[in-house]
């Protein structure tokens, strides 16, 4: 009895094998097929990833976006941690912040600095205050002046995302942007959190203007 019993264990055992490699055999012909639908180096699916690799560093050699940071105030001491943080932000965003700079609340003096920025090719201009109601809020008059072209759909998305924030000075504000030559212009409020609200909606939106401009969105 014992033997039969030793005879039905590896009978049991060499069946388990048997299963076991017929689970693992591999099925060549399938395997040949497969292989056949591989693309060669040739195929057209190889020549568009290549392309798009080959745009996606292109894309990746642009030099920085180049940006002004003006602070719109009659007291420049005072606001002058506003600037830093537009351009610590921006530079965040991977924008080159050649200057910051203030200047009085006056139109001429922002259209000045306005014109500066223009001519000395800088793809971006941040205007931050001077966007309210009050008497000395003459901002967003001067920006208009200047600009060729306006593109309200940015000022539109700073005023939703500042009342989204519950900012009343970025949801009130009376901000433009447009494009004049071929740099973007925007008025930003002058309160902290309508910086941070309006610089977290501001950098992709620029980046969109500028490279449709250049043929680069």
């Amino acid at each position: 009895m014992p033997a039969r019993k030793a005879k039905e264990g590896s009978a049991d055992i060499n069946a388990d094998i048997n299963e076991v490699m017929a689970m693992s055999s591999v099925d060549h012909a399938q395997v040949d097929r497969l292989a056949e639908e591989i693309p060669e180096p040739d195929d057209a699916l190889f020549h568009t990833l290549d392309a798009q690799e080959r745009t996606r560093e292109q894309l990746s050699n642009e030099p920085p976006l180049r940006a002004m940071v003006v602070l719109v105030t009659d007291f420049p001491e005072e606001k002058a941690k506003n600037g830093e943080l537009v351009a610590e932000l921006l530079a965040e965003e991977g924008f080159l912040v050649d200057a910051v700079l203030n200047v009085e609340s006056r139109k001429s003096a922002i259209r000045k600095v306005i014109q500066t920025a223009v001519v000395g090719g800088a793809d971006l201009v941040v205007t931050i205050g001077g966007t309210g109601t009050g008497p000395r809020d003459k901002t967003p008059e001067a920006t208009r002046a200047e600009l060729d072209r306006k593109v309200p759909g940015i000022a539109e998305a700073l005023r939703a995302s500042g009342l989204a924030a519950n900012s009343l000075d970025a949801g009130l504000s009376r901000g433009v942007a447009g494009i004049s030559g071929s740099t973007v212009v925007v008025n930003i409020a002058g309160s902290r959190g309508a910086i941070r609200d309006g610089m977290a909606t501001l950098g992709p939106l620029v980046r969109h203007v500028v490279g449709d401009m250049n043929n680069r969105a």
